[in-house]
């Protein structure tokens, strides 16, 4: 019996000392590349939100949920990610709709232009802070390079344990605190970097859209159809990369053929009102806050008047909390940081 509760205890201390290893040494993602925190800010939110966006860094860069609250009292959020992929979004949607069904889902199309995972710390950025499911485990199959080893997933030390040497204060600081870095999804910029010029629009070789991203496409709709949601689908106001004549087309064909709304936001441009040497933070890639707030309050008013949303700034006990939530956001605003 002895030698059992020695054995017993020496797993659980063994077992203790491999989790904080683990957590000491994975990337913190609170000071730095505040990216790889945007997961996991999702299941801190309230689950109420009538709008759910998805894709990559032309939604969580260019769409800010608070400011379509504070104009037209929707409730949204943004679950975008660093090159989030077709496959990725469909999984995120999949988890999503475990904790609430929206009225409607907008999906950025840019990822319809990439059939194949092309770097690993975008990978990393997405699934490091995402809980353990079905969905997180087939997104890291799905996505996973050749390179890459699903046990590191599992075991973050055995992918990060060269972080010996860079440790700081952080790692400790955040070991067990997670606290939000974005506002609903949306990651705050105010840097100002104007357009100068882009690079030479070159001629692709194919511009078709491969099978296996519209595979995803038709799966992230049929998800949609079987729970009622509205699907719709967007390209972000983005001047490079190019949005090509031929990607466009495509897009158009198969909103038509399933009778969904589609919204190109680079033909409103003008009407939005973005000034690129102003409003965004990379030279036209992403728009900063400044874009951001106009063009959110522009697709608001689309959201508003094409589905029957709730304007929650009525109900009492949603808007104070909200209220707060819009309190944090507009003293980041005036911040200097």
């Amino acid at each position: 019996m002895i030698k059992f509760f020695k054995f017993f205890t020496f797993l659980l201390v063994f077992a203790l000392s491999f989790y904080l290893l683990n957590k000491i040494f994975e990337p913190k993602y609170k000071t730095s590349l505040l990216e790889g925190s945007m997961t996991s800010d999702y299941y801190k939110s309230l689950k109420n939100h009538e709008v759910i966006f998805i894709g990559d860094c032309e939604v969580y860069a260019n769409f800010s949920p608070l400011e379509m609250y504070q104009n037209y009292g929707i409730t949204a959020y943004v679950r975008g990610n660093s090159q989030q992929l077709i496959w990725q979004s469909y999984g995120i949607l999949k988890e999503t709709l475990k904790y609430e069904i929206p009225k409607v889902v907008v999906l950025n199309i840019a990822s319809l232009k990439t059939s194949e995972p092309e770097k690993e710390p975008y990978n990393r950025l997405m699934l490091d802070k995402m809980k353990w499911s079905k969905e997180k485990v087939e997104i890291i199959k799905a996505s996973m390079l050749d390179s890459e080893n699903f046990l590191d997933y599992v075991f973050p030390i055995l992918r990060y344990h060269s972080r010996y040497n860079e440790l700081t204060f952080d790692d400790i600081k955040y070991l067990f605190i997670d606290e939000p870095v974005t506002y609903e999804g949306y990651l705050l910029n105010k840097e100002i970097k104007p357009y100068t010029n882009l690079p030479v629009k070159r001629r692709l070789p194919n511009y078709k859209f491969k099978d296996k991203v519209i595979d995803y496409l038709d799966k992230i709709r049929e998800l949609c159809n079987e729970n009622n949601i509205e699907l719709v689908l967007i390209k972000a106001p983005s001047l490079y990369p190019y949005w090509y004549d031929e990607y466009e087309e495509q897009v158009q064909s198969y909103a038509n053929k399933y009778n969904l709304k589609y919204f190109n936001l680079i033909n409103d441009i003008e009407e939005i009102g973005l000034d690129f040497s102003t409003d965004t933070y990379d030279g036209g890639l992403h728009l900063n806050y400044y874009g951001a707030k106009k063009l959110s309050n522009y697709f608001g008013k689309i959201l508003r008047d094409n589905f029957t949303l709730t304007d929650y700034r009525y109900n009492l006990e949603v808007n104070d909390i909200y209220t707060k939530k819009l309190i944090d956001y507009n003293n980041a605003i005036r911040s200097d940081n």
